[in-house]
């Protein structure tokens, strides 16, 4: 098997007294994780200074990260099968530690770009170890409301990291940012250790080839894409690294079929409830990386406002990213979780309709910029509401597959969504925005994406 989701733990009823310290274990450990990759994005000019390297190397602290994590991101599930999952969590807590602990005191750039690249690496191994963990734990009466503390954990640290990574740069220095992640780490591992219940490895051969390909094709489509923005489109690293990820997507699909024991079952990549689920959650990570790219660049372009005011004006998205997926959850296990995901993506959509037709209008006055704080509200309520059922959807189709690098592979493609959005806003942006037109053009294009994915929610018969 390609590394199985569904070794039982020792679970009491439906929830049982393991539930609660299981789940906050694994939450703070999805927070540390998270909380690790974004609080970089403030202090990075402090960063380059201080280890005497010019500013645009800044990029490849965040690069190193990202591209780390997505490469591991299919083999994470696999190991979980192969090595137990409680034991890859506890694994992932110490290698986030230890890239904190190094960044803290990398004293070159090199170095701290090598210690970023173990959290990324560690970070992979979170993503899919927990929702495995959360929804066997949980129970299927309980798999909504276990995935959406796995979201709220993912907002939780998109909304704190600029915050306080820019807070402690200001007060400490850039170091404390990383020294901050320990402690969130080290209370995650004690509590697995002490709560989580032992799940048993389970001897799984790798098929090298397919996750070779698949590993490659993520890398490629990454690079492509980050290249768009310093490089260009017309860059031969953009074209090549776009193509590069076609051809090895096209090797991967042909060996996958060819495999009696493939690394990811192709039956499940085409399985309806998967597929949309897929769908969903990169118009998610797409709509959400291109809003919190585009209107702060519009806030201090366009409309003049100090960055700390359009920092504070855009976390309204994550936060209410954050609040509201309990809510998803629950909705996700009363109503059909296909009709929860529809109605996540027609908010998502309506909410960057909304911010669309505020940027059109201009942020003069208070009530303009309340509105803009509403539309983004909105649009982070539909993202709450896409996500969980989204993410619950794919849990389940690899489970009923047998198969952990299932889940990898549907964080990949959350990963593919926001490069795909980098890349996307460049191209739209430009070097230099004129007027309000570019930006309200990425707003209805983030709008678009959500009606393609809604759409794609009426493939196929599964009727959940």
């Amino acid at each position: 098997m390609s590394g199985a989701v569904t070794d039982p733990l020792q679970r009491t009823g439906t929830g049982g007294p393991r539930l609660g310290p299981v789940a906050a274990a694994l939450v703070l450990g999805t927070f540390a994780s998270t909380i690790a990759n974004t609080l970089v994005n403030v202090p990075l000019a402090a960063m380059t200074a201080d280890l005497g390297a010019p500013l645009t190397s800044g990029t490849l602290i965040v690069v190193a990260f990202n591209l780390t994590c997505a490469v591991v991101l299919p083999f994470a599930g696999w190991l979980g099968g192969r090595l137990g999952r409680r034991r890859v969590f506890l694994l992932s807590m110490l290698g986030v530690t230890v890239g904190a602990i190094g960044a803290a005191c990398a004293p070159t750039l090199p170095l701290l770009i090598a210690f970023r690249a173990v959290q990324g690496m560690s970070g992979a191994l979170v993503l899919p170890t927990v929702l495995a963990l959360l929804t066997d734990v949980a129970g299927p009466e309980r798999r909504g409301r276990a995935v959406s503390w796995w979201a709220a954990a993912n907002g939780a640290g998109q909304a704190a990291g600029p915050t306080v990574g820019g807070l402690l740069t200001d007060a400490f220095g850039w170091r404390s940012v990383f020294v901050t992640i320990v402690p969130f780490a080290l209370a995650a591992f004690a509590g697995a250790w002490r709560w989580l219940p032992h799940t048993p490895a389970r001897p799984a051969r790798l098929d090298v080839a397919g996750a070779l390909s698949l590993a490659a094709a993520v890398a490629a489509l990454l690079v492509g894409a980050s290249a768009v923005a310093p490089a260009g489109l017309g860059s031969p690293l953009v074209w090549g690294g776009f193509g590069l990820a076609t051809a090895a997507l096209v090797v991967f699909v042909l060996v996958e079929r060819r495999r009696a024991d493939p690394f990811v079952p192709p039956r499940l990549l085409v399985a309806p409830r998967f597929a949309r689920s897929a769908v969903a959650a990169m118009a998610q990570m797409f709509c959400l990386t291109a809003t919190l790219l585009t209107v702060p660049l519009f806030l201090t372009g366009t409309a003049g406002a100090p960055a700390r005011t359009a920092g504070l004006l855009v976390v309204a998205l994550p936060l209410v990213m954050t609040l509201l997926a309990p809510v998803s959850g629950v909705l996700t296990e009363r109503w059909s979780p296909r009709w929860a995901l529809r109605g996540g993506l027609l908010v998502l959509g309506a909410g960057e309709l909304a911010l669309a037709a505020v940027l059109a209008l201009g942020t003069g006055g208070v009530g303009a910029l309340a509105g803009l704080v509403a539309a983004v509200a909105v649009v982070g309520a539909g993202m709450a509401f896409t996500q969980t059922p989204a993410a619950a959807g794919a849990t389940r189709s690899a489970q009923e597959a047998d198969s952990g690098a299932g889940l990898g592979v549907f964080n990949s493609l959350r990963f593919v969504g926001a490069a795909l959005a980098g890349a996307v806003v460049a191209l739209v942006l430009g070097d230099a925005p004129a007027g309000a037109g570019p930006f309200v053009l990425m707003a209805l294009v983030c709008a678009a994406a959500a009606a393609l994915a809604l759409a794609v929610t009426f493939a196929g018969r599964s009727p959940r």
